[in-house]
């Protein structure tokens, strides 16, 4: 635990009046818990950050139940805070104004598949695996693959990405209308199905990346895709992560139409080596996919042993055989787990940024320096053919020393990707971990933000102290 972090987010005034509790309990019964081991699981956090836990938590069922909890904590002024999976990164899920946590991973029905349209609807608590499973015999996919199996949900509240966003774009870009519980238990619909709409506010984007602090996500609509005829998975090594960085801006540049390319470093792939028992070299490497059909898929893959030779690329092999594909993505989706295991008495702090690319190489590259420099043990991934990427720091919480070399690689990186015209998160999201960046990212701008904020929820009382 930090001291800035304490001094941020400990001792919070807490808001909750024991009338809003019983009003509650009385509505829900035994749908409401104030046992203290379930409230600290939803004041879950996967970070270094202090727990903060609610004072009461609702597993609801249907969005009458959640506009109802709403308009009974709008009335006492009581903090609402909505959980999903739980695999929150920067302390979204926090509550440092106590409060009441709504549980939405009952919600988890697909409502409507429109094959036709390719578009289906589906429950918050839907999650990503789930709903592919259940599209396995359409022909159709869902593609944001932010590698945990978060839910639909959480996705949309944090603008999720993933390594798929190179070609299927974010969150963002896949997500067609929503239907929203606000401040005052009200329930809204942002949109419909059809796929562009020229009548008023975009308000879907407001809500997609607002962590919950403008409304409650009780539905969403989604665009879905074909799955491909073909689809082929390499891995290529690289001298340095310059070369690595510089093969993947050069593949984009050529608007070769790769499904993903992920960077792992030298010390990443030591640790799935470690991890997965594979004997990969343990040099920068590229991981990619292609999509298509089967002669496209094979041109993908020629241009792109082209691009990476220019670069001293090596060892370029690939393959559509599924069972091989799934043992690669399996270790890269456990990159994670694998980071952690170099180090297992160590606390894993995960961070992220995101640059244009064409200063990728640039950052990518400064940020191991200033890793290695400080003699932390930080490896690198990343969702590289949009800029995105990953440091994961193993720190022994009880070394000072460590703590505060840490905090320094962290905040570097993230005035350095906003200096690079970037920002100081491509996916995470800002919760509480990275409030102090949003006036040097957005300047005046965050007034606006607040200033909707302020409109849509005067009360505050929609997952308040966070993102500023």
């Amino acid at each position: 635990m930090t001291p800035s972090i304490q001094a941020n987010h400990a001792n919070q005034p807490k808001r909750t009046s024991q009338a809003a509790i019983d009003a509650l309990q009385q509505r829900f019964g035994k749908q409401l818990s104030t046992n203290m081991t379930v409230r600290e699981q939803h004041g879950h956090t996967m970070t270094w950050l202090a727990n903060q836990p609610p004072d009461a938590v609702l597993t609801v069922k249907n969005k009458q139940e959640v506009s109802e909890a709403v308009k009974i904590c709008h009335q006492y002024d009581m903090p609402v805070i909505a959980f999903g999976i739980g695999s929150s990164l920067e302390g979204h899920l926090n509550a440092p104004h106590g409060g009441l946590c709504i549980d939405m991973h009952q919600m988890d029905e697909i409502l409507q598949v429109n094959n036709e349209d390719l578009t289906v609807t589906v429950q918050p608590g839907v999650t990503r695996e789930q709903l592919n499973h259940y599209l396995r015999d359409t022909g159709l996919f869902f593609p944001i693959d932010p590698g945990a199996n978060a839910s639909i949900g959480g996705m949309v509240a944090t603008r999720a990405s993933g390594t798929n966003a190179v070609r299927y774009g974010t969150m963002k870009d896949v997500v067609l209308s929503l239907e929203v519980v606000m401040a005052d238990g009200e329930i809204i619909r942002t949109g419909s199905r059809a796929k562009k709409s020229a009548a008023g506010y975009d308000l879907t984007r407001l809500f997609i990346g607002s962590e919950g602090t403008l409304g409650i996500v009780t539905e969403i609509t989604l665009k879905l895709f074909g799955i491909p005829e073909t689809t082929g998975s390499g891995i290529c090594h690289f001298p340095s992560i310059e070369d690595a960085c510089g093969a993947v801006m050069t593949t984009i540049q050529m608007c070769l139409p790769i499904a993903r390319i992920e960077l792992l470093d030298s010390l990443q792939i030591k640790a799935c080596n470690q991890y997965a028992n594979l004997e990969l070299q343990e040099t920068p490497t590229l991981f990619v996919e292609f999509h298509g059909t089967k002669n496209g898929v094979n041109e993908q893959a020629e241009l792109f042993a082209d691009i990476i030779a220019e670069f001293g690329g090596s060892d370029f092999h690939w393959d559509t055989n599924e069972a091989e594909r799934k043992r690669l993505w399996t270790a890269r989706h456990n990159a994670y787990h694998a980071a952690c295991a170099l180090k297992p008495n160590s606390s894993a702090l995960s961070t992220d940024a995101c640059v244009p690319i064409s200063r990728l190489a640039e950052c990518v590259s400064a940020t191991a320096k200033d890793i290695a420099k400080t003699g932390m043990m930080g490896p690198i991934v990343g969702h590289v053919g949009d800029g995105n990427f990953h440091v994961l720091l193993l720190v022994d919480k009880n070394n000072p020393d460590e703590v505060q070399k840490a905090e320094g690689i962290i905040g570097r990186l993230a005035e350095r990707a906003i200096a690079m015209d970037g920002t100081c998160t491509g996916e995470h999201g800002i919760g509480q971990g990275k409030q102090k960046y949003m006036p040097k990212e957005h300047g005046n701008a965050l007034a606006v933000m607040q200033a909707i904020k302020s409109a849509l929820d005067p009360k505050n009382i929609m997952n308040p102290s966070k993102i500023w």
